[in-house]
C-alpha cells in the first residue's frame, strides 16, 4: 500500500515518522507534498521517503492520501485533490472541524473517505487514534488502512459522531499532560533539582502511571487510594490538588475543546 502525505507538518510529521520507525523497509512507499520545500526536503533526507512536486503527482503515486494540512487550507486543497482523484483511492482526514460530509461536498459522494483524530505522540508511536469512515470504504479497504494507525499506538474504530469527545480526552489531551510534566519538573527545580534530572523524573512517572491504568486493569481511582497512605506525603498532595479543583479544571478544560470542535464543525 503506498501512502501520500499532503502535508509533513506537526501532525502530519509525527505519523510520518511513526509510521516508518515502525515500518523502515516501508519508507520508500511513502509519498510526501509540502509547499515548504525546506521542510520537505528535511523529511526526505531523514526518512528517506519519496518527495512529490504537486498534489497531482502525489496523488497519481498513492493508494490512500493523508490530508495532513491546517483546516483553513482545506478548501484550497480539496478541488485540487479532486482533480485527480480516482474512484479506488482512499482518502484520509484528520483535520478537526472537517467532517465527512464536508469533504464529500468537495470530493463528490461517492468518494472514499476515512476521518481520524490521531494525537501527536504518534511521533514515539504512542498515539492513540480514532477512525471512522464513510459508507464507500467497504471493510475490506478499511482494515488495512486502519492497520497504518496500529503502528503508530493504539487505535479504536468510533462513530463520527464521537469525534468530538475524543477531541477533548485525546486530540488535545497531550497538551494538558505537557502542562502537569511541566508543573511537576517547576516544583522539583523549585526544590534543587537540575531542570534535566527532574525531567527524567517526572515524565517516567507520568508514563509509569498511564501504563498502570492501561495494564493492570485497576479503576484509576482505586489506583490513586493506593498510593495514597493515610496521614502520609501523597494524601497530603492529593488534599491541596482538591481543594483546587483539579478534577473540575480537567473536566473544564476537556469540554471548552469539544465545544470549540462543535463550533468548528462543518
Amino acid at each position: 500500500m503506498k501512502l501520500g502525505f499532503i502535508g509533513t507538518g506537526n501532525m502530519g510529521g509525527a505519523i510520518i515518522k511513526g509510521y516508518i520507525k515502525a515500518n523502515p523497509l516501508n519508507a520508500k512507499e511513502v509519498y510526501a507534498f509540502d509547499k515548504n520545500e525546506e521542510k520537505l526536503s528535511n523529511m526526505v533526507t531523514e526518512l528517506g521517503l519519496n518527495p512529490c512536486k504537486s498534489i497531482n503527482e502525489l496523488v497519481k503515486c498513492s493508494d490512500v492520501i493523508v490530508i495532513a494540512v491546517k483546516p483553513n487550507v482545506y478548501e484550497v486543497v480539496l478541488p485540487e485533490l479532486k482533480s485527480a482523484l480516482s474512484n479506488n483511492k482512499i482518502v484520509v482526514s484528520m483535520a478537526a472541524g472537517m467532517s465527512i460530509n464536508f469533504i464529500e461536498s468537495f470530493l463528490g459522494s461517492d468518494a472514499k473517505i476515512i476521518r481520524i483524530m490521531p494525537n501527536t505522540p504518534a511521533m514515539v508511536n504512542e498515539s492513540m487514534t480514532a477512525v471512522c469512515k464513510n459508507q464507500n470504504v467497504t471493510d475490506k479497504e478499511f482494515s488495512p488502512v486502519f492497520e497504518i494507525f496500529k503502528t503508530i499506538g493504539k487505535a479504536e474504530v468510533i462513530s463520527e459522531d464521537m469525534i468530538h469527545t475524543i477531541i477533548g480526552i485525546s486530540g488535545s489531551s497531550p497538551a494538558y499532560a505537557y502542562m502537569f510534566i511541566e508543573a511537576l519538573i517547576d516544583g522539583a527545580v523549585k526544590n534543587g533539582m537540575t531542570k534535566e534530572q527532574a525531567t527524567v523524573f517526572a515524565a517516567q512517572s507520568v508514563l509509569g502511571a498511564s501504563k498502570m491504568v492501561l495494564e493492570t486493569d485497576i479503576d484509576p481511582v482505586q489506583l490513586r487510594i493506593n498510593v495514597c497512605s493515610p496521614g502520609g506525603t501523597t494524601i497530603e498532595a492529593v488534599n491541596v490538588l482538591k481543594e483546587s479543583d483539579f478534577h473540575e479544571n480537567i473536566v473544564n478544560a476537556m469540554e471548552a475543546a469539544i465545544e470549540k470542535s462543535k463550533i468548528m464543525t462543518r
